[in-house]
């Protein structure tokens, strides 16, 4: 599962990044490194891009590059 296949509130760790784009590794310089805890906060009409929050902030990243990282589901607790 990736980044990008995450549903509004949903919350992941992440897990394994793949780094052959150059795009991405400007996200990691961000914080989006592997074992973060990130939650999908929202996707624009059309789905693309994404907003991604952690550490108390949001990035908007579009969905081809959501797709590198691949990450692990929390389950929501009710």
């Amino acid at each position: 599962m990736t980044l990008a296949d995450l549903a509004p509130g949903d919350t992941a760790t992440l897990k394994q990044i793949n780094t052959t784009d150059p795009g991405v590794i400007r996200l990691m310089v961000l914080g989006m490194v592997e074992d973060i805890t990130v939650r999908l906060e929202n996707i624009a009409i059309g789905g693309d891009p994404l907003e991604v929050g952690f550490f108390g902030s949001s990035i908007s990243l579009r969905k081809e590059q959501a797709r590198y990282f691949e990450v692990t589901r929390i389950p929501a607790s009710d």
